[in-house]
């Protein structure tokens, strides 16, 4: 035992030993007194009794409260504590062993209580990383099945044409034989790339690098390289600008991937001597691109599904890899910057917003 439990006056022994010693104190002197009455003898010792029930009684009360009660507390408090429930500490105060004991008790709640937060915050941790591998595993699997599916009509036509190149002696033939090889090549280069590309953007591996420019010239500068000059085009180019410069905060290279992909999808799909209109307007503090075609309109139930990978509609002539909507999807996704697409009465638009700056 310590030095400072002798000095200590509040200890529960002590208070037990001095309850115990005023308590004789008490009964000695009361016996005295009850005997030295002016009373009968018997009459005495009937009152001494009473009296000594009295100070049981009180006694007993004082023990409840010092002794009893605490211990309750103590005990309540220790099994909500084995149930790990440590919203509620334990009240008991004092200098007393209960009370040492009881602070024991919070202190110990409080270091249980971080040490269960911070376990948890480890577990959630560790089950996003387990969802961020399995993720991973899924779309590295999606991007190998894709890939495969993909490679299949390249791969079949450039084994094709390289087998019927060693028995051609046609040197017109093979030229052509060459160019076909060449392009398909070029084909799955460029799958390849797109596809990596989008895998990339969806799996968080590439970042955007926003940066302020004016909007109208950068459309113009890219749907002039697209659309401007061509010998064979085979529709009319309306347009709808602001005359003044409109700035944006953005990605200017994903940008341009946007404005390519929705660009050459119309050009693609516009019917025959039909309208294809771009139009760039603000409207409370947007500015709102849309791209037309006149041509067939998708199907309603496929209005949804043209932003996914690999989506191809049957009813138009669109070629490419199925890649370039679900791009464009993504990137404006990142930004979350609202887009769409509209059936209209003789064609299709395409859509999107965003915010414009000083």
């Amino acid at each position: 035992m310590k030095m400072s439990d002798h000095m200590n006056i509040f200890t529960i022994r002590k208070k037990i030993v001095m309850a115990s010693k005023l308590m004789g104190a008490i009964l000695v002197v009361s016996y005295v007194f009850s005997t030295r009455l002016p009373l009968n003898a018997d009459v005495s010792f009937i009152i001494w009794m009473v009296f000594v029930a009295v100070l049981i009684c009180v006694i007993d009360l004082w023990m409840a409260r010092f002794i009893s009660k605490p211990v309750s507390e103590l005990n309540e408090a220790a099994g909500r504590m084995a149930d790990l429930d440590f919203s509620h500490l334990c009240e008991v105060t004092g200098h007393d062993e209960f009370g040492q004991l009881s602070h024991s008790l919070n202190v110990m709640a409080g270091n249980l209580q971080k040490a269960f937060e911070e376990l948890e915050h480890v577990n959630r941790k560790l089950e996003q990383d387990v969802e961020q591998k399995k993720r991973l595993l899924a779309e590295r699997k999606e991007l190998v099945d894709n890939l495969s599916h993909e490679m299949k009509t390249p791969l079949g036509v450039i084994r094709a044409y390289t087998e019927g190149l060693q028995d051609e002696t046609d040197e017109a033939k093979r030229q052509n034989y060459y160019e076909v090889i060449i392009k398909e090549t070029e084909r799955m280069s460029s799958l390849i790339t797109t596809l990596l590309d989008l895998s990339a953007l969806e799996n968080g591996a590439t970042e955007l690098a926003p940066e302020r420019f004016d909007f109208v010239e950068f459309l113009e500068t890219v749907a002039g390289r697209l659309l401007m000059d061509i010998p064979d085009a085979d529709f009319e180019l309306q347009y709808e600008l602001p005359e003044l410069p409109v700035y944006v905060h953005t990605d200017k290279g994903r940008m341009e991937q946007v404005l390519n992909n929705l660009i050459i999808n119309a050009k693609r799909n516009v019917q025959p001597g039909g309208i294809l209109k771009l139009s760039l307007t603000e409207q409370d503090g947007m500015l709102v691109f849309s791209i037309y075609n006149q041509g067939h309109c998708i199907p309603e139930e496929n209005l949804t599904r043209i932003w996914t990978k690999f989506y191809r509609d049957k009813n138009t002539k669109y070629s490419g890899s199925g890649l370039g909507l679900a791009i464009v999807a993504q990137i404006l996704s990142m930004q979350h910057l609202p887009y769409g697409v509209l059936n209209r009465q003789d064609g299709v638009m395409f859509y999107f917003s965003i915010p414009s700056i000083k």
